[in-house]
C-alpha cells in the first residue's frame, strides 16, 4: 500500500513505512545495471547505493524485494572488506529473507532461486570454519 507522508509517499512493506520515489522501469533497469557493474568490479559501497534508487523506485514487492536482497548482499561484502563478520553475516541473513520473498511473491525471477541456494552455502561453510576472519562473499556468479 503506497501513502503519502508530508510531502514524501512510502509503501508499507514487513508492517513498516518504507521510502518510495517512483523511478521509470527503463531507470530502474540502469539503476541496477550500474549496481551489478559496481559489485563485479568489487566497489560494494557503490553497487550499495547504485541500487538503492531501483529498489526506492518501484512499488512491485517482488521486485523491492529482489533489489532488497541484492543491496542486502552488496552490504554484507562491504563488512566484509571491513573485516566485520557480524555485519557479514547479518547482511545475508537479510539478504535471504529479501531473496525467498522476492521467489514467493515474483515467480519470474529465477535468478533469485540461484541466490538463495549460494547464500546457504556459503553460510553453511561459514558456520563450519567459525572464521574469525573472513573474505568477501563475492556470491554472485557473475562477478567473479
Amino acid at each position: 500500500m503506497i501513502i503519502a507522508v508530508g510531502p514524501r509517499r512510502v509503501i508499507q512493506a514487513d508492517g513498516r513505512a518504507k521510502a518510495y520515489r517512483p523511478l521509470p522501469p527503463a531507470d530502474r533497469a540502469s539503476a541496477l545495471r550500474s549496481g551489478l557493474e559496481a559489485y563485479a568490479r568489487g566497489d560494494f559501497f557503490l553497487a550499495h547505493e547504485c541500487l538503492e534508487p531501483a529498489w526506492m523506485g518501484t512499488a512491485d514487492p517482488g521486485e523491492r524485494a529482489f533489489i532488497q536482497g541484492l543491496i542486502k548482499l552488496a552490504a554484507a561484502d562491504v563488512h566484509a572488506v571491513r573485516g566485520n563478520p557480524r555485519g557479514v553475516e547479518r547482511n545475508l541473513d537479510g539478504a535471504l529473507i529479501r531473496l525467498r520473498a522476492a521467489t514467493d511473491l515474483a515467480a519470474a525471477i529465477p535468478v533469485a532461486f540461484s541466490l538463495v541456494r549460494l547464500i546457504d552455502g556459503l553460510e553453511a561453510r561459514l558456520e563450519a570454519a567459525r572464521l574469525d576472519r573472513i573474505t568477501p562473499p563475492t556470491i554472485l556468479p557473475w562477478a567473479r
